[in-house]
């Protein structure tokens, strides 16, 4: 390569990144994250092996940028990326990345390499990093790591999935009760070393290493040296016992607008802490969860292979196939009447999609009412009352238009008349079902997200056809 071709090369990288930060108002959109042409940009560098160009802009990019490159190139690219610039990349580069795409990544280097990855993060990000490797990976890298991060690593692997001992890091700020804050200053600045990279409030610890308060660092720097901790500290704790799910965790930052919380063990002494960054996340990665089920698949295949998307997503579908027949039988029960009034079969559809669309609307708000605790026992009545309405509402709307439509078209206003019925029933049966399912699930144990789509989209099929095709046979024949 010639250096006029380098010099392109890096010019459109430039402009490309110039673009990407341009302020508000210089640009047609400001763009968070990497604009397609930059991430084009970039393989082309890699793949003409200009590694100067790319280890430049790579040291210029932040820990998410870094990767969501990775995540959108292409598999060969990303090899190449990881193999010749593997050693610039910051080990939180790899917690940025898709949970499935980072076990693919990471079971592909050697384990002495990601077991030096590892001993550079926090507690709580190693331990994020190393939960998703296989099992046998997992233990050849651990054997790598030094006693003390080995220790702090199996110990959070014997906390429950998804529990705030997972989640918690265990690099935190304790100081004793009858500290002063200009002892505790003092401290602060001679342990530098010792305490972890971002925090929010010191911890403030009995003798048996209960916490007895907290007190937030602005509140540090703005009092008086002579002060005693135990004056100032806030004796709403808010402490978590190292086994609550982390979902509820989430909750209870979200109700309390919390930026850190202690993490207590059965004893109730201080094992760790829980910052509102992990949070953020765990909120991300429950709508996600959340969102996906209610869709049929079970996690986030983006990345995953061929064969196992699709052995993934058979099960929904084969559970599809069994409501698909229960509806096909329905209609069954009326050929005659469908046979001699063809109309019918044309209208039929309308009347299963508006169902199938209203009890995902009322689906959609009572699972998301249920995941953030806003609907229980006390206004669970209210909540499926107003769905009905709704739905009724909605029905009598859809009634007079997609009657008169129906009427006019097919030259049979009785027929007009029955399509509207039928949507009237169908939409007040949605609001029912989409809002009534998932409390029944949510009270006999099961996840709503999972089991409601299927039950919903049952009902609304077989109460749609057999009232629209009922009603056409007592008015129409």
């Amino acid at each position: 390569m010639d250096n006029n071709d380098q010099d392109m090369i890096e010019k459109d990288v430039t402009d490309s990144l110039g673009a990407q930060i341009a302020p508000e108002g210089e640009g047609d959109d400001v763009v968070f994250g990497l604009t397609d042409r930059y991430i084009q940009a970039i393989v082309e560098a890699l793949r003409n092996g200009d590694e100067d160009v790319v280890s430049r802009e790579l040291a210029d990019l932040s820990e998410a940028d870094i990767a969501e490159l990775i995540e959108k190139v292409e598999d060969e690219d990303r090899q190449t990326l990881l193999q010749t610039h593997g050693d610039l990349l910051d080990p939180y580069v790899f917690s940025e990345l898709d949970s499935g795409l980072r076990r693919k990544v990471l079971t592909e280097m050697p384990a002495r390499q990601v077991a030096a990855l590892i001993s550079e993060m926090d507690s709580d990000d190693a331990l994020d990093l190393i939960i998703d490797l296989p099992d046998d990976f997992q233990h050849e890298v651990i054997r790598f790591l030094s006693a003390k991060t080995r220790i702090t690593l199996e110990e959070g692997l014997n906390f429950p999935e998804e529990s705030a001992g997972r989640l918690m890091q265990r690099e935190f700020v304790a100081v004793p009760q009858f500290w002063t804050i200009g002892k505790t200053i003092d401290y602060l600045r001679a342990a530098t070393e010792e305490l972890p990279d971002e925090f929010f409030d010191l911890f403030v610890i009995d003798p048996a290493y209960h916490v007895v308060g907290i007190i937030p660092l602005n509140r540090v720097v703005r009092s008086k040296r002579s002060e005693k901790l135990e004056d100032l500290k806030l004796e709403d704790i808010h402490p978590i016992p190292a086994t609550m799910d982390q979902e509820e965790v989430a909750q209870l930052f979200r109700r309390e607008n919390l930026t850190s919380a202690p993490v207590v063990d059965e004893s109730g002494r201080l094992i760790g802490v829980v910052t509102v960054d992990d949070i953020v996340d765990v909120i991300d990665e429950e709508a996600q969860e959340d969102f996906l089920k209610l869709g049929g698949v079970g996690q986030d295949d983006l990345y995953s292979n061929i064969r196992g998307t699709t052995w993934a997503r058979f099960p929904w579908l084969f559970v599809n196939l069994f409501t698909a027949f229960s509806a096909a039988a329905v209609i069954s029960l009326f050929s005659n009447t469908i046979e001699q009034l063809v109309a019918l079969a044309a209208l039929m559809p309308i009347v299963a999609s508006m169902g199938g669309n209203a009890g995902t609307q009322a689906l959609t708000v009572a699972v998301r009412a249920l995941a953030t605790r806003e609907l229980s026992s006390i206004n669970e009545r209210r909540i499926v009352i107003k769905e009905i309405l709704v739905g009724a509402i909605n029905g009598c709307i859809f009634a007079i238009l997609i009657g008169c439509v129906a009427g006019f078209a097919f030259s049979n206003p009785m027929l007009g008349v029955v399509i509207g019925m039928a949507l009237i029933i169908n939409l007040i049966n949605a609001g029912l079902f989409g809002a009534g399912i998932p409390i029944v699930l949510n009270k006999l144990g099961a996840d709503p997200a999972v089991a409601s789509a299927v039950f919903l989209t049952t009902m609304t099929d077989i109460i749609g056809f057999f009232a629209f095709l009922g009603l056409a046979t007592i008015f129409l024949l």
